[in-house]
């Protein structure tokens, strides 16, 4: 548990771009997103595909880890997976954006929606809104996402965001599709 604040004291928080659609916020981590993002990893199906060991996380420090990761990543770089909310219900739903740690194979924007959220379009309208946020952001002439090559759902996210799939990376040991999306042909 963290302690109260004396009074004055203030703590300063990674404050962020906010990039809205018809139907989500694409934000910054808060605190409250730990509980949600470590509920949707709990689930084997999900962590199969976006979790660095393919394992489910189900503990509540797997979870904030996996959180603090995600949102390190903005502290140290100032971007990075944006927390999905739902407008209408203002639920965290999954993370989408920009990721490039050490050693990654690219510049990458990748997608995770919860499994009880999927079906609904959501991860091609926070991808695109994401995929529009970097390319008006950095000045890079590509995009990949690194796709396991089971995950057929993921593809055909990649495939509508027009996306192509050009060769294979290693993910932590295991060889992925890469896909690609080339500034000089996208659309938003």
């Amino acid at each position: 548990m963290i302690p109260p604040l004396k009074p004055g004291a203030r703590l300063s928080r990674v404050e962020g771009p906010v990039v809205e659609t018809e139907r989500l916020i694409l934000r910054p981590w808060r605190a409250r997103d730990i509980a949600a993002n470590t509920a949707m990893l709990s689930d084997p199906g999900t962590a199969r595909y976006i979790t660095p060991d393919g394992v489910a996380i189900t503990t509540e420090i797997g979870g904030w880890r996996n959180a603090a990761v995600i949102s390190g990543h903005w502290a140290l770089h100032g971007f990075g997976m944006f927390a999905v909310e739902e407008k209408a219900s203002g639920r965290y739903i999954g993370r989408v954006g920009p990721w490039c740690p050490p050693g990654w194979p690219g510049f990458e924007v990748g997608w995770g929606i919860d499994r009880g959220c999927r079906g609904k379009g959501y991860a091609t309208e926070a991808a695109r809104a994401s995929i529009e946020w970097t390319f008006a952001t950095f000045q890079i002439d590509e995009l990949i996402h690194c796709i396991d090559a089971d995950n057929e759902p993921s593809k055909r996210v990649a495939r509508r965001l027009g996306a192509k799939h050009d060769g294979e990376v290693d993910m932590h040991g295991k060889p992925n599709e890469r896909w690609v999306t080339l500034r000089a042909n996208w659309k938003s």
